[in-house]
């Protein structure tokens, strides 16, 4: 995959990033995340490649543009395939809160698990804890091998965990070890990328989240030497059955990095709102200033960018 394309598809999450913060705080999720869909789908026609949305906004029958299955890029290149969720955070950017990005996942033809649309149940570590955790083990388990390898305490330890009633048990359990929690109310990659921020003073992922956007956390795991794992946890036989159709055999299987996004990965994420990993959209007189990050697999790069974005040169989002 040439390197280059990096560079053209962290334009893809400016644009949809600037788009969506226009309306940030506004109250409307609906709204917000039109935006940033409608940015980056008009976006990515200017990226030279021939990809397949794998996951995206749904199905094409739920969604009309970023569906899953459809054709994106300029038709001509490499054939790619991507993953995205064009404001990962939705309900975060209508609120204004913090840890809102536009975000994408890219690989070869074949790269990325075709996910289906259901709850996964996840675990992520920074570097620090490659190696280490294991899924099938309880969280204090968990939290006393990483904190053996960390050369701390459980007690220094932080969790990151999604506010939600499904939780309940897994928090008291955390507590009941000793270590702290932060507790989101959305946003599970941006989470994910915060394990392996040093400065985020996030240790550790866990709960069940949604299970495309397992797909696009662990991309960007496997891009920051990070480990990420996860278990299909399908509501209803329908979602069973939609899984098995998508090559999902074994519904109770444990999904490595490397099963989910393997091969040459490129990622890439732009801030909407102000978070503990990327700052937000800052808009000025002349335009707006914008934060992301995009890396490659393959060589370990990661490149953090602050962009200007003046629009008297360029289209109006």
């Amino acid at each position: 995959m040439n390197r280059n394309l990096a560079l053209e598809f962290v334009r893809v999450t400016e644009m949809a990033a600037i788009a969506s913060a226009r309306t940030m705080g506004r109250g409307d999720e609906k709204v917000a995340d039109q935006a940033a869909v409608d940015a980056m789908r008009k976006m990515l026609d200017s990226v030279e490649c021939n990809a397949t949305v794998v996951i995206g906004e749904g199905e094409r029958d739920e969604a009309p543009m970023l569906y899953i299955g459809e054709k994106v890029g300029s038709g001509a290149g490499p054939e790619l395939e991507i993953a995205l969720d064009p404001l990962e955070g939705t309900t975060v950017c209508a609120r204004g809160q913090e840890n809102s990005i536009s975000v994408m996942a890219i690989a070869e033809k074949g790269g990325l698990l075709h996910a289906p649309d259901t709850y996964m149940q996840k675990i992520a570590v920074g570097p620090e804890g490659k190696g280490v955790i294991d899924i099938k083990e309880s969280a204090l388990e968990n939290l006393k091998r990483l904190a053996e390898v960390k050369k701390c305490r459980v007690q220094d330890l932080t969790a990151i965990i999604l506010d939600r009633p499904r939780h309940v048990e897994l928090i008291e359990e955390v507590r009941a070890a000793g270590a702290r929690i932060q507790l989101i109310g959305d946003g599970d990659v941006a989470a994910a990328l915060a394990c392996c921020d040093a400065n985020s003073g996030v240790d550790i992922l866990m709960g069940i989240g949604g299970a495309p956007e397992g797909v696009i956390a662990a991309a960007a795991m496997r891009c920051m030497g990070g480990d990420f794992q996860g278990i299909l946890k399908p509501r209803s036989n329908e979602e069973i059955e939609r899984a098995r159709k998508m090559g999902v055999e074994d519904i109770n299987r444990v999904f490595h990095m490397e099963d989910l996004a393997k091969g040459n990965v490129l990622f890439c994420a732009t801030g909407v709102t102000d978070g503990t990993f990327l700052r937000g959209v800052k808009f000025k007189s002349w335009g707006a200033i914008t934060h992301s990050m995009v890396m490659r697999s393959q060589s370990g790069t990661i490149r953090r960018i602050e962009a200007e974005h003046h629009f008297d040169k360029k289209p109006r989002y």
